[in-house]
């Protein structure tokens, strides 16, 4: 996995395993009260299947205190809600963490300036689980 550009995805190097960072973020989003919906699996998947991939993981979260009020402002947003981030090792074994960027976000779905910071969290939550 290698940095995407124009994509809309921001994509970070990480400095721990996979399996290390997804534990690091779960706790950040405990500590924080944020719910995690979801714990997708991809490489577990793909091995379940008779396949192999490099560990790869998305956790699915949100707040819908937060939350909420986007969908209500931009409705359309709620195809990329709740937010998700991504951690992946690619085939060198480093570790990248990927999610929508908050301006990709607002712009794809024209979310009201005042709203930004109930998207923009998630660049913190990334940069603190990437440490």
């Amino acid at each position: 996995m290698t940095p995407e550009h124009n994509s809309g995805i921001v994509t970070i190097p990480g400095s721990h395993s996979v399996n290390a960072t997804v534990e690091k973020l779960k706790g950040i989003l405990q500590a924080k009260n944020v719910t995690l919906f979801a714990l997708v699996d991809h490489s577990g998947e793909a091995q379940k299947a008779g396949m192999h991939m490099p560990d790869t993981k998305l956790l699915i979260f949100g707040s819908p205190r937060a939350g909420t009020p986007v969908m209500l402002a931009s409705p359309g947003i709620a195809i990329d809600l709740p937010l998700k981030i991504l951690i992946a090792e690619d085939t060198a074994g480093k570790v990248w963490i990927s999610y929508n960027s908050p301006q990709y976000l607002q712009q794809r779905h024209d979310v009201p300036a005042d709203l930004m910071k109930n998207l923009a969290v998630i660049e913190a939550l990334a940069n603190a689980a990437a440490t």
